[in-house]
């Protein structure tokens, strides 16, 4: 049904288990632990020595497809990648395939001027620096884009940026360099004209962060999300990116990419969810006999490998439809995708949870942080109602 892998992608998919079982696995929990808070934003030495032995080995921007830095490979191709660095938290940075910067970074290629590249996305590809991408606010439902108050004002050869963001992944990192600010600059326009998108260095005058943000609790240092104020920021007119108006339209490109690659990666965290709750089913003993050899326990189990092969089904449909027929004419496809994988996740997660008692609750299995981080994307980039929605006005628009 699916085309088999290429020889390129299926050698880098190997090589890429292999440096996770030497790498990532056994360094999991040092780099998913919450560092010292004298220096809880600053890039952990540890990873930064897996990154390098990752770009060493040529396991790096795994995703990147516009240029000889990246490995050239499709959708398809790259998804199959995503779902085995997706089985740990601690991965995606070491091969710069984390988000926001994935998503910054196709921006950058696809809309940004040479300028522009030069003084960001290189940097970026080359893992010098880190992003962010601001575009949700507090004081309005976000959910429809078209609510945002940001300010992006001309005056003469700059822009003055006036606003307050939050959500705002990788913006508490001292590695972060720059963010994408979503923004209206003129309310008189068309309602899907109104915004721009813009590029403001975070040590800008008139940049703040104010405040880290937590999901459940974990503020995910050294990145971490965080609320942001932009008082009177004033960048030069060149930071625009596309032009005036076009924010939706860049938004569109950006979002449906990093959409996909969120349940790719979840599709991998699923699977080692379920590893490791077969595995304590086995070795846990309750009243007489293994959890494994109790009714309850086994749907359990059977009903999550149902799961997580929809899951993976429909990612690798979206990702397919990509490829042949553009992020654009592949929306619905990405928008089931999008639904459908972080809610199964979580479901499958949660059932291992529950199989590891007590423990499954605690800092000593993944199993808590990663509930967290599906939970959260039933939220982020757009809340499973909006998407809902938009399927069902195609499906009613196909109905005489």
């Amino acid at each position: 049904m699916f085309a088999e892998l290429p020889a390129h992608a299926s050698e880098l998919k190997q090589r890429l288990a292999r440096f996770m079982d030497e790498h990532v696995y056994p360094n999991e929990r040092a780099l998913l632990a919450p560092p010292p808070e004298s220096s809880r934003w600053a890039p952990r030495p540890l990873a930064l020595d897996l990154m390098r032995e990752a770009k060493a080995q040529g396991l790096w921007n795994l995703f990147y497809n516009h240029g000889p830095e990246g490995q050239g490979l499709t959708n398809y191709e790259y998804s199959q990648l995503c779902e085995v660095l997706g089985r740990s938290l601690a991965a995606p940075e070491l091969f710069n395939c984390n988000a926001p910067d994935v998503g910054n970074m196709e921006i950058l290629a696809i809309y940004g001027t040479e300028q522009q590249k030069q003084h960001w996305l290189k940097p970026l590809l080359e893992g010098e620096i880190r992003s962010c991408f601001a575009m949700t606010e507090p004081r309005v439902a976000s959910s429809d884009a078209t609510n945002i108050e940001t300010r992006i004002e001309r005056d003469g050869s700059d822009y003055i940026i006036n606003g307050r963001k939050w959500w705002v992944t990788g913006a508490p990192s001292e590695r972060c360099k720059v963010a994408i600010v979503m923004g209206k600059n003129d309310p008189t326009a068309p309602r899907h004209k109104q915004q721009s998108m813009i590029l403001v260095p975070m040590n800008a005058p008139g940049v703040r962060v104010e405040r880290a943000l937590s999901v459940y609790g974990y503020e995910h240092a050294p990145l971490g999300h965080a609320e942001v104020v932009f008082d009177n920021v004033r960048v030069p007119a060149e930071n625009m990116l596309l032009g005036e108006g076009r924010g939706f339209e860049i938004a569109q490109g950006r979002l449906g990419p990093g959409r996909i690659h969120h349940c790719m990666r979840f599709v991998g965290l699923a699977e080692r969810a379920l590893e490791i709750m077969c595995a304590r089913a086995k070795n846990r003993f309750a009243f007489g006999s293994t959890l494994s050899d109790m009714g309850g326990v086994r749907q359990a189990i059977g009903l999550s490998r149902c799961e997580i092969e929809q899951a993976r089904l429909v990612t690798l449909k979206a990702a397919w439809a990509m490829d042949r027929l553009g992020n654009k004419e592949a929306r619905n496809e990405i928008a089931v995708a999008k639904i459908v994988v972080p809610t199964l996740t979580g479901a499958v997660i949660d059932r291992a949870i529950q199989v590891h008692g007590g423990a499954g609750l605690s800092q000593d299995f993944f199993l808590a942080e990663a509930f967290a981080e599906t939970r959260f994307l039933r939220i982020g980039d757009g809340p499973d109602e909006v998407h809902r929605e938009a399927l069902a006005r195609f499906e009613l628009s196909r109905t005489a």
